[in-house]
C-alpha cells in the first residue's frame, strides 16, 4: 500500500447543499471542517507508507476518522459505517453522497503505522495548534486530548468488541450443537447481552460503565469455558473448535487471580498471533455470520 499525496479535496456541491439544508445549525463534524478547514495533509504522513504499491486511502481522512471515532467511542466497523452513512461525516471528509467509504481494517492498519513510527502526536497536535492560534484553548485548562489517549481508547473498544463477539459466536454454535446443555449453563441476562452482534452495539459511555461491561464479559466467558471443560460437558462441546477459539481470545485479554477476572492491560500475544475474529482466525477484520442464538429451538421445542 503506497501513498499518493493529494491536496485537501473540496466538499462536493451536492454534499454541501444537502448537509447544510439538513443541519442549518451545523453538526460537530461540519463545524470542524468549516472552522479549521485543512487540519491534516497527506504529506504529514508520507513517511508512514511505502513509495510503491496499491494506493492508500487518503491519510488526512483516516486521521479525522480516527479522532471522531475516539470521540464517539466507536469500533472500527462502526466508524467505517459512519463514513458510508453519516451526512455530516461525508461533509467533513469531502465525500460524494454515493461514496461507499473503505473497509474497516484500514483504520487498524493506519493506527498501527502511527504506533510503529512513533507518530501518534501527528493526530491531535495540528488540531490543538489551530485551536491555540485562534484562542479556543488557553494554558492551564484541563484537557485530556493527547494522541496516545485517542489510540488507546480505540484499541480498548475494539479489544472488547473482539472478546464479546467471540463469546456470542460461541453461544450461537453451541445453541445449534447442544441446546439443552447450553440452557443449563447460561444466565438470563446473557440473552440481552449477546443477542445482537457485538460490533453493532454502542458501548456504554463512561469509564465505570465500560469497566463493568468488560468484567461481565470476562466472567461470562470464564463460566462458559469451565462448563465446557467439566466432566459433565458433552463430548461434542469438549471437542468443539469454537471452544478452543474462545479460550484463546479470552486468555489474550483476561487473566484470573485471587480477586477474580481482570482485564489485561494489553493482549498477551503478539499482533501476528492475535485472534480478532472468531469467524476468520487469519484476518484482522472480517465478515460476520447472520446466525443469532436467541430464539433457536432445541429438539425438545424449547427456545434457547
Amino acid at each position: 500500500m503506497s501513498l499518493q499525496a493529494r491536496p485537501l479535496e473540496p466538499i462536493p456541491e451536492l454534499t454541501r447543499r444537502i448537509a447544510q439544508a439538513s443541519f442549518p445549525k451545523g453538526m460537530l463534524a461540519m463545524n470542524l471542517r468549516d472552522a479549521l478547514e485543512a487540519i491534516y495533509a497527506d504529506d504529514d504522513f508520507s513517511d508512514l507508507f511505502p513509495k510503491r504499491g496499491r494506493a492508500a486511502e487518503a491519510p488526512w481522512r483516516l486521521a479525522l476518522v480516527t479522532v471522531l471515532q475516539a470521540g464517539e467511542n466507536l469500533s472500527d466497523r462502526q466508524a467505517a459505517e459512519m463514513v458510508r452513512g453519516r451526512l455530516d461525516w461525508k461533509y467533513l471528509l469531502g465525500l460524494e453522497l454515493c461514496d461507499d467509504g473503505f473497509d474497516s481494517s484500514i483504520l487498524s492498519d493506519f493506527r498501527q503505522r502511527l504506533v510503529e513510527h512513533g507518530a501518534q502526536d501527528r493526530l491531535l497536535e495540528p488540531i490543538l495548534a489551530l485551536c491555540r492560534e485562534r484562542g479556543w484553548l488557553v494554558k492551564g485548562g484541563k484537557q485530556r486530548l493527547d494522541s496516545t489517549m485517542v489510540l488507546s481508547c480505540v484499541r480498548r473498544v475494539n479489544s472488547l468488541e473482539s472478546v464479546g463477539e467471540t463469546l456470542r459466536a460461541t453461544l450461537n454454535e453451541l445453541a445449534e450443537l447442544e441446546p439443552d446443555w447450553l440452557m443449563e449453563v447460561i444466565e438470563e441476562d446473557w440473552f440481552d447481552r449477546y443477542v445482537h452482534r457485538f460490533e453493532l452495539k454502542r458501548f456504554p459511555q463512561g469509564k465505570e460503565a465500560q469497566e463493568e461491561l468488560k468484567r461481565k464479559v470476562g466472567e461470562d466467558g470464564r463460566k462458559l469455558l469451565k462448563a465446557a471443560k467439566s466432566e459433565n460437558a458433552p463430548e461434542s462441546v469438549k471437542a468443539s473448535k469454537i471452544i478452543e477459539i474462545l479460550e484463546r481470545v479470552w486468555n489474550q485479554h483476561y487473566e484470573e487471580g485471587e480477586k477474580g477476572v481482570s482485564w489485561r492491560d494489553g493482549p498477551q500475544v503478539t499482533n501476528a498471533e492475535r485472534i480478532v475474529s472468531p469467524y476468520d482466525q487469519e484476518a484482522r477484520d472480517s465478515r460476520k455470520r447472520d446466525t443469532e442464538w436467541f430464539g433457536l429451538q432445541s429438539p425438545s421445542g424449547r427456545d434457547v
